[in-house]
């Protein structure tokens, strides 16, 4: 009965904090003080100093701010303004033709990006005039944007799967590797929607542009094809051994600032905002995770997770229903809430949980972020809707609407994954 007041008076303050705009960082801390201080016999003061200090000066978590810190470099480039250009000649014999810019612009961006929001917006800014330009229908060129987009948040470098591995105590660099077959796999599951559409509607396809030679498609993929090389490069880095991800994020920074150097674009202003973009961005995470550390303390302390996992066990449910169970847990809460708070704000009740049903972690963090990033583009908080309204201004209804064939691909993804762990677990194995 003490943990069922001590969860429900927690789970009243949650809701009025952030509520009450509270800063989900400090709500979580809040609340996690409130337990501390009203449901245990520890001293709250000093236990959140040392749990603070000791989440925020992780080594693990330095990738972080530099993998941000390259996006933020890179997008200050010409790579949005090349991405259109680059990409069109390479896609005109395929069905759907200039629509699989968005698709493999997406891609590219999301491992620069590492943000689902940011991708959206960037290719979109460039392709989505483009497209509507050349006669492309305008539900098509939305949702093929919206859609992919959301690979930003799987596609490593991921921050959200950094903050998976340090809220799982995981190796990034493996939680990388985990995600990019999955990735890759999403990505062609996208374009072979945009061709079976195609196929099915030749006329509402706009004809082909002109053909190049070889010579004259690497001509025009000259600024992309650097960035790619260093995407690469980072990847390749980290999955050989040579690097940690830590490692590999600062040879990222470093591989970014030679390229935006030699395009012209590193100014001393583009320097500073991309450095003043990288921070506040990592001051918003990093006060979040040293909350919800904060918050898995309390709740440890007040035996909520034990009691949960218990009572789940009791349930007695199957590995494959209770994976279920969380997926439709998840796509709810992300209804209302982003991806990082979303993991930060479960982890410490559902980690015991799934260890005890003997799901790999490992493989759970990449189910857990293809089920986050299908929130990207469900209403009534889908970040993707909010980009795509303000850039197209369409109703966020019928944005879900055209939206709805990637999300339901992305389900499909999460079975496959579920019935061949391999695509998951082989890269990561092999590293």
């Amino acid at each position: 009965m003490s943990e069922i007041t001590a969860s429900i008076a927690l789970i009243v303050v949650l809701l009025l904090l952030l509520g009450g705009g509270v800063w989900v960082g400090l709500t979580l801390a809040g609340v996690a003080w409130f337990g501390m201080e009203f449901f245990t016999a520890r001293a709250a003061g000093d236990a959140m100093a040392i749990t603070i200090w000791g989440s925020a000066s992780s080594w693990t978590l330095t990738a972080l701010p530099l993998f941000v810190w390259m996006g933020e470099i890179l997008y200050r480039t010409n790579l949005s303004e090349s991405m259109f250009r680059g990409l069109a000649p390479w896609v005109n014999a395929l069905p759907g033709r200039l629509l699989h810019t968005n698709v493999i612009g997406c891609t590219i961006f999301a491992a620069v990006s590492g943000s689902s929001a940011a991708t959206c917006a960037t290719v979109g800014k460039m392709n989505v005039p483009e497209l509507m330009k050349r006669g492309y229908p305008q539900d098509q060129v939305i949702g093929s944007l919206g859609g992919p987009a959301t690979l930003g948040l799987l596609i490593p470098p991921s921050i959200i799967l950094i903050v998976y591995g340090v809220s799982a105590e995981l190796s990034i660099s493996k939680l990388f590797m985990a995600g990019v077959l999955p990735g890759i796999m999403l990505a062609v599951m996208f374009s072979g929607w945009i061709m079976v559409w195609a196929l099915m509607n030749p006329s509402k396809v706009p004809k082909a542009d002109a053909t190049m030679s070889f010579k004259e498609k690497i001509y025009e993929s000259r600024h992309l094809i650097p960035v790619v090389l260093l995407i690469a490069s980072v990847i390749a880095s980290i999955y050989t051994g040579i690097a940690t991800a830590t490692e590999a994020a600062a040879i990222g920074v470093v591989g970014s600032l030679i390229l935006s150097a030699a395009q012209g674009a590193l100014t001393w202003k583009n320097f500073k905002d991309s450095l003043f973009g990288a921070t506040r961005l990592y001051c918003m995470i990093a006060l979040i995770l040293a909350g919800a550390a904060f918050m898995t303390l309390s709740m440890g302390y007040m035996g909520l997770p034990r009691q949960l996992a218990e009572y789940v066990g009791s349930l007695n449910l199957s590995p494959a229903m209770l994976i279920v169970v969380l997926g439709i847990f998840y796509i709810v809460i992300g209804c209302f809430l982003d991806g990082i708070s979303t993991i930060v704000l479960t982890m410490s009740v559902v980690l015991p949980i799934i260890q005890a049903a003997g799901i790999d972690p490992l493989w759970f963090g990449i189910f857990l972020v293809i089920t986050v990033e299908t929130a990207q583009i469900t209403p009534p908080v889908g970040f993707n809707l909010f980009v795509l309204q303000g850039m197209t201004g369409k109703q966020i209804t019928y944005i879900a609407r055209v939206c709805a064939p990637y999300f339901f691909l992305m389900v499909i993804a999460l079975v496959i994954l579920w019935f061949f762990p391999q695509i998951v677990t082989v890269l990561p194995n092999h590293m």
